[in-house]
This record gives structure tokens, sequence and C-alpha cells, in this order.
């Protein structure tokens, strides 16, 4: 099975497949730059990635990737990777990628979601969806509506398909009952938060809050950034 990094850096044992993670997330800590360093360790070992980008522009994650010393371009060709692009499409923008929702409105989403589901046979252990930001959602629809749709469409197919999915969210900044109704839905909560430390400066963290099926490391980690964007645990 493919490696998913971090998270497997905390666990006795690999993430079951058909997992379904949900990363909270200060947004000044390193999770975007983490996500990408996550789908660039799956795709080493020999996995699939949905990437889907919501606050920076396709090109951009492509860019991230080859600093990881991937060839992008292949992976694309072999459909080893696949770039959502959610970006273009919430600036009202026509995307110019193959994979792009048909609007922002759940609704919608749900719709195209069902249709796509159809046309899926079997399932892929092999895929790692990653979403950099649900947040986004709550700009274009009603907090009670998203969250909805992703218990009763989005987390349930995806476990259906056993694609391991990693979804970030905003900490803070929505209702109790939403984080509450998603954590409970979810196999998995990660946290990512900036800590300062006064005169010393500050530090990036990450640990796992609540992780079902397999043991895990419960307390908080620091994180480092390599000369390549690269992130990882610190020793």
């Amino acid at each position: 099975m493919p490696r998913v990094p971090l998270l497997e850096d905390l666990t006795n044992a690999p993430v079951p497949a058909g997992s379904s993670i949900l990363v909270e997330y200060d947004p000044s800590s390193l999770w975007y730059d983490a996500s990408v360093s996550i789908a660039a360790g799956w795709l080493r070992t020999g996995g699939k990635i949905w990437y889907n980008v919501a606050v920076q522009r396709p090109d951009d994650i492509r860019s991230q990737l080859m600093r990881h010393a991937l060839n992008v371009e292949e992976l694309e060709k072999d459909e080893k990777l696949q770039i959502v692009d959610h970006y273009s499409v919430s600036l009202g923008q026509r995307s110019k990628e193959r994979s792009a929702p048909v609007s922002m409105k759940v609704a919608d989403q749900s719709i195209e979601f069902m249709k796509n589901e159809a046309q899926m046979h079997g399932e892929m252990p092999e895929v790692l969806g990653v979403r950099d930001d649900l947040s986004i959602l709550d700009r274009f629809n009603q907090e009670r509506s998203w969250v909805e749709f992703l218990l009763t469409r989005y987390i349930p197919i995806i476990k259906r398909l056993k694609v391991t999915a990693i979804r970030g969210l905003i900490s803070g900044i929505h209702s109790d009952w939403a984080y509450r109704q998603l954590e409970a839905a979810n196999d998995g909560i990660v946290d990512f938060k900036l800590e300062e430390e006064g005169s010393k400066g500050s530090r990036n963290l990450i640990r796992i809050r609540r992780m079902r099926n397999i043991d895990y490391d419960r307390e908080w980690h620091p994180l480092l950034v390599g000369e390549k964007l690269e992130i990882t645990l610190e020793k």
C-alpha cells in the first residue's frame, strides 16, 4: 500500500484504506505545504492522488510537486495525479483543468457527484484524495447545506470506494455544530497550529487528536520545513 507521510509517522500501523480524515488548521500553520508533502509522499510510494485545490492556482500545486522532484507532466499523463480545480470556479472563472466542479453550490456538486459515482466501479485503495480547504464552501452555501452534503454524499461515497481522504477545515470560524458533526463523521482528526513562544519566535505543530482502528501518538510534534519545502516531523 502507498504510504501517508506525517500521519503514519505518528501511528503504529498504516492508515486503513477508505479512512476519512479531517484536518483542522490554523491559517498561519504549515497545513497547505504539508498537504503537498503528503501528496508527494503518496505518489512516490506508488499511489494515485486526487488533489482538490481551492486556495491556490492549480499550477502552484504543480510547481510545489516539482520541487519534490516529481515528474508532474508524466504523472498527469499516466493519471497518477489529478488536480481538481475549485480555485478557478470559486472566482467565477472557467477552469482550464480536466477536472473541476460545475459550481461551488453543493446542490450542483451533489448531482455531479452522484453521476460520477455511477461511473466508478469497485474499490480504489490506491487513491488518496487531498482537499486543501473545505471552509471555502461556506462562502457559497448555508452552513447546514454544505455540512449535510459532506455527511450524506461526500464522506459515504469516498468510504465506499475505499479512497483515503484528507480534508482541511479552518479552525475557529464555523459553528460548534459544524465542527462536532464533521468530527463525529470522520475516522481521524488532525490539528495543525502555529504556536507563539514570545521572544523565542514560533513553532509549527501537528498532532493526531483521534484516529479510529489504529493506535497513534497523541502528543503535539514540531514540524520542519526542508529545502524543497518538504514538511517533516522534527526528530
